[in-house]
């Protein structure tokens, strides 16, 4: 049994979105899960429609700024200041960031942040043709920025990464124990050793105080 399968019956009461923002992603997480305080599994109408609201403002604001970054860099001149397509090229790894943990499909709008930093770091490269050193570092970036995108394909790890997180540090433990497999392991790629360790700490304690664990979480953060 997956840790997820947790929800028996939520659609016949609760009107989830097919693509959900973070904040409702994280209470359908929370809903029925024993992993979870009872306070906290217990999802009302009205807080989910409150978390759909958020979550669309959210993707409005993003929407009307993202207008203005692509203006920005279709708008670059061939002699830009470097400082100028540098941050330019900055706030789009941020809108990248932050489009990966928004309300709706949002393939395009990754695949128009991917083409405009092609063009960006052409452009980089270019300004840095005469100095290998700096050449072999923007490949090295260009190669982080590739697995950093790959992992934000996993919404938990959007959602972790979120300035505001939906996540609090004492459901940690409880969400990690919740996702699939997949959305594990990469979680568990934003976490140094010492993180690890306390989040070992904190799974025992969970589990040892619950009767009745779900089947599958024993043991997951144990080979962490």
């Amino acid at each position: 049994m997956n840790p997820t399968d947790h929800n028996p019956g939520e659609s016949s009461t609760l009107h989830f979105s097919e693509y959900p923002g973070r904040r409702e992603r994280h209470l359908r997480r929370k809903l029925n899960n024993p992993l979870f305080p009872e306070t906290g599994r217990e999802i009302s109408g009205n807080t989910l429609e409150e978390a759909q609201r958020l979550d669309h403002e959210e993707l409005v604001e993003f929407i009307a700024g993202f207008r203005r970054l692509v203006h920005q860099a279709v708008g670059l001149k061939p002699n830009e200041q470097s400082d100028v397509i540098l941050g330019i090229k900055e706030e789009l790894d941020k809108a990248y960031e932050q489009v990966a943990g928004l309300a709706d499909e949002q393939t395009e709008t990754k695949d128009a942040i991917r083409k405009l930093l092609v063009v960006i770091m052409s452009a980089v490269r270019n300004g840095a043709a005469n100095d290998p050193t700096a050449l072999q570092e923007l490949a090295q970036e260009t190669q982080a920025r590739a697995s950093h995108f790959e992992l934000l394909e996993s919404p938990l790890v959007a959602d972790l990464l979120h300035p505001s997180s939906p996540i609090k540090e004492n459901e940690l433990a409880p969400t990690l124990l919740s996702v699939s497999e997949e959305e594990f392991q990469a979680a568990m790629t934003l976490f140094d050793q010492e993180q690890v360790g306390q989040l070992q700490q904190q799974t025992k304690a969970l589990l040892d105080g619950l009767e009745g664990a779900p089947p599958g979480v024993r043991g997951r953060l144990e080979a962490g």
